[in-house]
């Protein structure tokens, strides 16, 4: 097994739940694990528990609450109930628990984040935040809230600079504590953009600090 990387996570959203990918993960030194309440048609947290209770522990779990059968809701009573079912359902509470594209009902963003906040003060998670696909209808709402913990956002080559800029100002706005980069491949590892592009900087242990701003800027064109 090799050393943990706490770089990379490991996403459930496209991938099958099955005990060999976990087993595999954790050999490759990925501990980190992204799920969501919606994930694997509701059912992810219980088949992740059954298949491979017993390697639950060795991972970080992050999950994700908002999306119901019926659709989206921030409902905070909707919200508390499925941070706890999560819990449960886990064996565990999971590390972080964050709203799950808030900008999909952002009336709703400001009580969804205290009651995030009230489920780590009751131990039901150690960290909150949320996860945005694209922030910038969370920005165009008026909107004061407790500092979050950390917030999952778009990441790679093919995120437009609208998008990136927008997650400059929430970052900004909400002061953000930590931020996580998701999708870095768009959905498809396969894009002929990943032919041409040497992503091997991305993953060094240490990067100069006169490469982060030409990089930063080459995503913003």
């Amino acid at each position: 097994m090799r050393t943990a990387d706490r770089r990379l996570a490991l996403g459930l959203y496209r991938t099958g739940h099955t005990r060999h990918l976990l087993e595999s993960a954790l050999e490759l030194g990925v501990t980190d694990l992204d799920t969501a309440f919606n994930y694997h048609h509701f059912a992810s947290h219980r088949t992740l528990a059954a298949i491979a209770g017993d390697l639950l522990p060795a991972f970080t779990i992050s999950t994700k609450v908002g999306y119901f059968p019926d659709g989206h809701d921030l409902d905070p009573a909707r919200l508390r109930a499925a941070v706890e079912q999560s819990a449960r359902e886990l064996g565990r509470a999971p590390d972080t628990v964050l709203l799950h594209n808030p900008e999909s009902s952002v009336e709703g963003f400001v009580s969804a984040c205290a009651v995030l906040l009230e489920m780590r003060d009751a131990g039901l998670c150690k960290s909150w935040g949320f996860s945005t696909w694209d922030p910038r209808r969370l920005l165009e709402a008026d909107w004061e809230i407790p500092r979050p913990d950390v917030a999952m956002v778009r990441a790679g080559l093919t995120v437009s600079a609208a998008i990136l800029n927008a997650v400059d100002e929430l970052v900004d706005r909400a002061e953000i504590a930590e931020l996580w980069g998701m999708a870095p491949f768009a959905g498809n590892a396969d894009d002929s953009i990943w032919q041409t592009v040497d992503t091997l900087v991305r993953l060094r242990f240490e990067v100069p600090e006169d490469e982060v701003a030409p990089c930063r800027a080459e995503l913003s064109r």
